[in-house]
């Protein structure tokens, strides 16, 4: 059983207030929670909505439909009512209203706590008794959460909540709720899952220009700066911030950037001198719509081609893109190994929608491993920085540890010192290309989830994991064979064993957050695939299990 509840309202009214404390208490509750938000880009006004979806099982996605509307304004309920699913209940901020649960959450926030912005902790109250939940969780919540802003908030709160439990009283328990269980109390965003395992993997040196939807990995690492001695720079652009990480790691120290597309776009000339230069950076780009500026606060899954092939000349590089905020932390910490293993840049690839969800899971370790920098600590007295190697891999010391370390963006000799040398330049080119052989024997196989005779196939990589997933469970559920194979690697690919694992299945379906099916076309190109058939989506939303089910079907 399960219960999708959406907080609406505009910019700056506690929409996201509203909705994170639902999904702490519920969590604390032992209920299972899967949230996202859906906002738009601007500081106030607008149509802002946060999906609070609780169940008594594990959650992977959120739904298209909603049982409880809590519409603080009336253009939410106007936007959203036919969004309400059959038989659903609509709490709106009024004294009146036909066919509505009206509740006045403002006009008792400024009475009780002379604060509208308050009006959030009494329209919490009120969700709780709904459900016919204890809101008293909801007030031990509000006493921690907050604490370090002083009693006489705490209290204020406290009171908003008990008297939206008031508001609601007539209709406590009207709603049928999953019953609390066991679910872990620790609740994770996609921004969370990257922030800790970056920070616990031993990068020291953060650079970016803020870009929605990256920034929050940007201001995460921040705050954990002191604990973890990381230095984070806010850039003047995102030129400077990759010459900046190119810099930083030619002297030794892990350090990454995070952007979106359009930034990404400005750091293809840095990403190239990486890649002669065989620096370990490592770019999180989150995605987002375009082309341009698009739907700058909207996900997608677009910018995969892009950083597959930016930048001028051919170098390697790894692309990773994890599905869920448990795939973030650990493929993350493998983002930064890969980049320092092989000497090349590594790019993440996470969206809006992974950055933003939140899913409850057991609590992460942030204890500080960091991760092997693979450099000579007693380099020989004859130490070239770019000498040939079977596997690609040159001898990486550190400038003024031992080794005189030469870099140059030109072609160079094995020393580094430039060179026109056309042989050479033949040597050093295939150098580097061998790295891809390593890559390749240890990159990380996709997950098949799902039976492994299923007829049906959904290809899927990135954020569409948690879709796909609940939809290979309701075809299941519905007698249709169905399974996912889904790739949190999404570059270089290990080819013979993806073919072993698609065989020749009646039917194989892409799902991807894009118009053209751009892994489609790179497995296709990699003789994966052949023609096969895609869902598609790139509206700015992101997919749901019921959604692809439903598509899947037809």
């Amino acid at each position: 059983m399960d219960i999708n509840i959406r907080i609406a309202g505009e910019a700056g009214q506690g929409v996201q207030t509203t909705g994170g404390l639902l999904v702490h208490v519920f969590a604390n509750m032992g209920l299972h929670v899967f949230s996202q938000q859906s906002y738009m880009s601007r500081i106030r006004g607008g149509l802002n909505w946060y999906d609070v979806r609780i169940a008594d099982s594990e959650l992977f996605s959120g739904r298209e439909k909603t049982d409880l509307l809590v519409a603080l304004v009336p253009e939410a309920l106007d936007a959203l009512r036919e969004d309400v699913a059959e038989g659903g209940t609509i709490l709106l901020d009024t004294e009146e209203g036909q066919d509505v649960v009206a509740l006045p959450f403002t006009k008792t926030a400024k009475k009780v706590a002379e604060s509208a912005v308050m009006a959030n902790s009494v329209a919490a109250g009120a969700v709780l008794t709904v459900l016919g939940y204890d809101a008293e969780k909801l007030c031990d919540y509000l006493s921690v959460e907050f604490k370090k802003k002083g009693q006489e908030v705490v209290e204020k709160n406290v009171q908003c909540a008990r008297k939206g439990v008031e508001l609601a009283a007539d209709h406590a328990g009207s709603m049928e709720a999953p019953e609390p269980g066991d679910a872990p109390a620790t609740v994770y965003s996609g921004t969370e899952g990257v922030g800790i395992a970056a920070a616990r993997a031993g990068i020291k040196l953060v650079c970016s220009y803020p870009m929605t939807p990256s920034t929050g990995v940007l201001t995460y690492l921040a705050k954990a700066a002191d604990e973890f001695g990381i230095v984070v720079e806010q850039a003047e652009d995102e030129i400077a911030a990759v010459n900046m990480i190119c810099g930083a790691t030619y002297a030794g120290v892990p350090a990454m950037t995070t952007t979106s597309g359009g930034g990404f776009a400005l750091m293809c000339e840095g990403l190239s001198l990486a890649g002669i230069m065989e620096l370990p950076i490592l770019i999180m780009d989150s995605q987002r719509p375009g082309p341009a500026t698009g739907l700058p606060t909207r996900t997608a899954q677009q910018d995969l081609q892009f950083v597959l092939y930016a930048g001028h000349g051919e170098f390697p590089r790894a692309v990773f893109a994890p599905g869920t905020p448990g795939q973030a932390y650990e493929i993350t910490r493998r983002a930064v190994e890969t980049a320092h293993r092989f000497q090349t840049p590594v790019i993440l690839l996470i969206d809006q929608y992974l950055a933003d969800l939140q899913r409850n899971m057991p609590e992460l370790d942030k204890t500080y491993d960091p991760i092997d920098r693979c450099v000579e600590t007693s380099p020989p007295p004859d130490y070239f920085r770019y000498a040939v190697t079977d596997n690609g891999v040159s001898p990486r010391a550190i400038p003024a540890h031992g080794a005189f370390v030469i870099l140059d963006s030109d072609e160079h000799y094995d020393n580094g010192h430039i060179t026109e040398d056309l042989d050479v330049r033949m040597a050093q080119q295939d150098k580097r290309m061998r790295k891809l052989n390593g890559m390749i024997a240890e990159a990380l196989p996709p997950e098949l989830y799902g039976p492994e005779d299923a007829e049906t196939l959904l290809i899927a990589w990135g954020s569409t994991y948690g879709p796909c997933r609940e939809a290979v469970d309701i075809l299941n559920a519905d007698g249709r064979s169905a399974a996912m194979l889904h790739f949190a690697q999404v570059w270089p690919l290990k080819v013979g064993a993806i073919q072993a694992v698609v065989g020749e299945r009646k039917r194989v379906i892409a799902v991807e957050g894009n118009a053209t099916g751009q892994f489609a076309s790179i497995l296709r190109e990699g003789g994966v695939l052949g023609e096969c058939e895609k869902i598609l989506r790139y509206d700015g939303m992101p997919f749901t299990g019921q959604e692809i089910a439903e598509r899947a079907q037809t």
